[in-house]
Order: structure tokens, then C-alpha cells, then sequence
């Protein structure tokens, strides 16, 4: 139901009207943020280490300055993964493939039907094996995955590789949300890691004219392949080698930010 109302929504609107209305439609969901801010209580624990002052908040990050950092570049490289995957992938399609803007549309929509499947699934494995073992094994198949990716030498498997890849990618920022709430201690938690997560879309804003400056010389396909394999390995990296805080009891316990 989810993949069929998606695809007909996309081979209605897209083709007829171009890409601007579904901004509106995507943008819809963000009009609950009125219902958290009047209906939805806060919790004890913000009540109890929020800070009085800006002045406050922001010394309070400054002491945490090395978390900051590297959850700042964490989400830059998780970026690089979604965007690289993402942003240029349908220009791949017409580009590479000769897709009409409704294959376009349709396939696309298919491989976020992947991305929710994805995201549920290894969210549900990390609290199992823990966020770092998830996050570095979805980065993984993704690099796996390139070749099918990028060089499919048929259509059917050219589904299938758009399907499992964003499976792998948003399978890793499946965990993301609570990986990152856990790593911030309780009196930055409900500031830091969304500030550090803007602070890393800022920097990955660059990766799809990094791609498209690469696609003039090499072409989409490889210009797409050379750029996954790399922003995978370094996520994989940086994800395994920073901290978890699996387990925390907040209000607690710190959390632990390296090791």
C-alpha cells in the first residue's frame, strides 16, 4: 500500500506539474510540530538540566567541545552517504539510462520504500548488537552493493540495487537518532545533537556538486560508484571508531563520547 500510494502520488503529480509541489506535500507532516509544542509534555529530565540562559547552553557545549566535533563530523559523513546516494541519482537514471521522469519518479520512490524498510530493521538489530556494529554493517553492504548500483547491466537489477542500497544507507541512519541522543550528555542533549547535525549537512551540502563536477569527466555511473566507495569507508570509520552510549539510563548516567 506505503510503494503504491508513493509511485501513484509521484506519477501524478511529478509529471504534470514538476518537482515544486511535492515540497508542499513532503512539507505537510512538518505542520504536527504544532500539535508536540502546545500538546506534548516535556520530559523530566529536560526539566531538570535545562539551562536558564543561552549564555548557559552554550558554555555547557563549549566544555563539550570534542563531542561537538566529532558528532559534527559523524553526521557529515552520514550525509555524504544519503546525499551522495541520492541527490544526483535520478539525473543518473536519465543521463545513463534514458529513464522518463515518471520511471524516474517511480524507481526512486522504490528505493525509499527500501530506505523505511531499511531504517526500521537495523534499528531494531542495533539495540541487539549494538549502534556502531549496525551502523559500520549497513556502511558495509552499501559498499558491497556499488557494482549492482551503479553498473547494473539490465533494468530488473538496476531495481534491485536501488532498492538494496538505500536499504543499507538508511538502514545505518536508522540508528542515528538514538546513537546520537545517547552519546550527549543530559544538559546538552536537547540542543547538541541536532545543532552538530546541521553544522554536518553544512558540509556535505558540497557532495553533489563534488559528483556532478566528477560526472562530466568520468560519467554518472562512475562518478557515483568512486564517490560511494569512498564517504562509505570513511563513515565506517569514524562511526567505529567513536563512542556508544547503548543502555544509558537518562538522567543517570554520563555518556561516554570516546572508546
Amino acid at each position: 500500500m506505503c510503494a503504491a500510494c508513493i509511485r501513484g502520488c509521484c506519477n501524478r503529480v511529478f509529471p504534470r506539474w514538476g518537482w515544486r509541489p511535492l515540497f508542499f506535500l513532503g512539507g505537510l507532516p512538518a505542520l504536527l510540530a504544532l500539535y508536540v509544542r502546545f500538546k506534548v509534555k516535556e520530559s523530566a529530565v529536560w526539566q531538570r538540566t535545562r539551562h536558564e540562559s543561552w549564555g548557559q547552553l552554550g558554555r555547557a557545549i563549549v566544555s563539550h567541545w570534542r563531542l561537538f566535533l566529532y558528532l559534527t563530523l559523524l553526521m557529515a559523513m552520514m550525509n555524504f552517504v544519503s546525499h551522495g546516494t541520492q541527490d544526483l541519482y535520478p539525473t543518473f537514471l536519465q543521463r545513463s539510462w534514458g529513464f522518463t521522469p515518471t520511471q524516474r519518479a517511480a524507481l526512486t520512490a522504490l528505493s525509499m520504500v527500501g530506505a523505511l524498510i531499511g531504517g526500521v530493521i537495523c534499528g531494531f538489530v542495533s539495540d541487539r548488537v549494538g549502534r556502531r556494529r549496525t551502523i559500520v554493517g549497513a556502511l558495509l553492504g552499501g559498499l558491497i552493493l556499488i557494482p549492482l548500483w551503479a553498473f547494473a547491466p539490465s533494468v530488473p537489477l538496476l531495481v534491485v540495487g536501488a532498492f538494496a542500497m538505500q536499504f543499507m544507507v538508511q538502514g545505518a541512519w536508522g540508528v542515528i537518532p538514538a546513537h546520537i541522543t545517547e552519546l550527549s550528555p543530559d544538559g546538552v542533549r536537547g540542543f547538541l545533537p541536532g545543532f552538530a547535525y546541521q553544522c554536518g549537512v553544512l558540509i556535505a551540502g558540497s557532495i553533489a556538486t563534488i559528483e556532478a563536477l566528477l560526472a562530466a569527466r568520468l560519467g554518472y555511473g562512475w562518478a557515483m560508484a568512486l564517490t560511494a566507495g569512498m564517504v562509505f569507508t570513511m563513515c565506517a570509520v569514524v562511526a567505529a571508531l567513536g563512542g556508544e552510549g547503548r543502555g544509558i539510563a537518562y538522567g543517570a548516567l554520563p555518556a561516554r563520547t570516546t572508546g
